[in-house]
């Protein structure tokens, strides 16, 4: 089987069910943005990072697959490949448990610090954007809320564990100074 088809080759692209929609449709953007965020992560993942940290990301990795695949099937009915509200639980826990190790915030602060931590602070805007496309497509269609409640905790993880990463390599959190 070849990687091209040639069947996009105007401007459409196929989802679930035999549909076809235009590619710059909200549904197809809101997608898309999933995987960017996916691609993001195998660059954080390339670097040299704390076990417990890796195994987050990699699970996130899978469950944004199950997050795009969410999104590109507008039949709400067929329950498989959904993002669930146990999966929005295990990022508010995770959230929770690597908040433990950092002090509260007093400032506003700045990606920086190691590469990785500023590397998922700039995947935390992607994340942010994605939740835009998710936003506007939910504007124009029924969607599984879950997905956008996922993806909304997401960039807080990401946030939280930028400040982890610089905590356990000695950097400081690069402040604000406004």
């Amino acid at each position: 089987m070849k990687i091209y088809t040639k069947t996009g080759d105007d401007g459409s692209t196929g989802l679930q069910g035999n549909h076809r929609l235009k590619k710059s449709d909200p549904r197809i953007i809101a997608y898309g943005s999933i995987d960017e965020i996916n691609a993001s992560l195998g660059i954080i993942l390339s670097e040299k990072i704390d076990s417990d940290i890796r195994e987050v990301l990699i699970r996130i990795q899978n469950d944004l697959f199950v997050a795009g695949a969410d999104l590109s099937n507008p039949n709400l009915h067929q329950e498989e490949n959904r993002i669930t509200s146990s999966m929005v639980n295990w990022i508010e826990e995770s959230i929770d448990d690597f908040e433990k190790e950092l002090a509260p915030l007093t400032n506003f602060i700045l990606p920086g610090g190691d590469i990785s931590a500023a590397q998922l602070q700039f995947t935390r805007t992607i994340v942010r954007r994605s939740e835009t496309c998710i936003v506007n497509l939910k504007d124009q269609e029924e969607i599984n809320e879950n997905c956008l409640k996922y993806i909304n905790r997401l960039s807080d993880l990401f946030f939280v564990l930028g400040r982890v990463i610089n905590k356990r390599k000695g950097k400081n959190d690069v402040l604000w100074k406004g």
